[in-house]
Parts: C-alpha cells; structure tokens; sequence
C-alpha cells in the first residue's frame, strides 16, 4: 500500500552562526550632513534670537530713560513759563505803580503851576486830571480876567492847547460873576525835552 504525504515539508530555519573563535563587527553609521547643517542653523538662530534680545533690551532701557528725561523737561518747562507769567504780573504792576506815581508827582505839580498862573479876582471851583488833559471849572469877575488866566496857562511849559468851553453871567446876592470852563493839554517838560537837533552848516556860495 503506497501513502503519499500531502503536507508541506517543514523547513527547516538555517542560521548562520559565525565560526568559532572569530570576533564579531557591526557596521557603524555616520552621521548625516543634514543633521550637522540643522544643527548648526538652531545654534546660529539661537545666536541671533539672543543678540536681538539684548539689542532690544537696550533700546526699550533707552527710551524709558528718554521718557524721563522728556518728564522732567516738561515739569521744568512748566514751572519756566509760571515764572515767566508771574514775572511779567510784578512787571505790569511795579509799571502801573511807576505810571501812578509819576501821576501823581505831575498831578501835584500841575496844582502847584495852576496856582501860579491864576490871576486875583479868579479863583477855580474844580480840576479834573489825567495823563493827558486837564478841565478847569472856576470864577471869574469878568472876561479879561480869563482872557489873562488862559494867557497864564499858555505860557506855562506843562500846558498847551488851552480851549475855553463855556462862560456864563451869573449873579448871587446882588453880585455877579462869570462862571467858566476850559481843558488845556497836560504836557511833562522832563519827558518832552529833547535835545535839538544839531545846526547844519551853511554851504558856502560860489562866487560868480
């Protein structure tokens, strides 16, 4: 009887044992040029990331130093122009203070040239002053006696351009009298003189 076996054959694993008594190698890789070049490029980026980190460091300790700085100007600068407001408030008041004082040394000198230039028989009942012009109300027992104070007031080197306003006949108690009033410009001599100019010499003429 014949039998005959289907299945496969076992096969049988054949390994390869390395012969007694020989050392064993094993093929080390290289690394790769990619791999040095990446590398390489990290510590390079890592270079530079550090590089403008400080660089920005810098500039950002800058510019708050600068912000201080601008600060502190600005609070200079403010109390400058307080100063200077203030310093031009004492100028306008010691000014003010000098104008009213001068004032009132013509003032009282303009009382003291009225005095001299009124005539007997004349005598004033109101003076009113300002820097410029001076009105005068009075009493005169006739014209010609206002006719002489305005002379009077003429001649005078603080006043000029006198004008007579009003004169009027009046009469009290059986006695009459002519109330007047004039202005006449106010005119400071120590302010108004001035050197005169200086003579030009006459060319002298050809003869024919």
């Amino acid at each position: 009887m014949i039998r005959i076996n289907l299945l496969k054959p076992e096969t049988k694993e054949i390994r390869e044992t390395p012969a007694e008594g020989m050392p064993e190698f094993k093929a080390k890789k290289r690394p790769g040029v990619g791999n040095l070049i990446f590398l390489l490029l990290i510590v390079a980026l890592a270079g530079f990331y550090l590089y403008q980190k400080k660089a920005m460091d810098q500039e950002r300790q800058l510019l708050n130093q600068a912000k201080e700085e601008k600060s502190k100007l600005q609070y200079v600068i403010a109390k400058l122009d307080e100063l200077q407001k203030q310093k031009a408030s004492v100028d306008k008041k010691i000014n003010l203070i000098r104008e009213l004082k001068s004032q009132q040394d013509l003032a009282v000198r303009i009382m003291d040239e009225l005095s001299k230039t009124l005539p007997e028989w004349v005598w004033l009942n109101e003076v009113s002053f300002d820097s410029k012009n001076v009105q005068i109300r009075g009493n005169a027992l006739s014209n010609n006696l206002i006719a002489d104070f305005i002379a009077n007031l003429e001649s005078d080197p603080y006043f000029e351009s006198v004008n007579l306003i009003a004169s009027t006949q009046k009469t009290s108690k059986n006695d009459q009298y002519l109330e007047f009033s004039l202005t006449a410009g106010v005119v400071n001599p120590k302010q108004s003189t001035a050197p005169p100019p200086p003579a030009k010499e006459a060319k002298p003429r050809r003869s024919p």
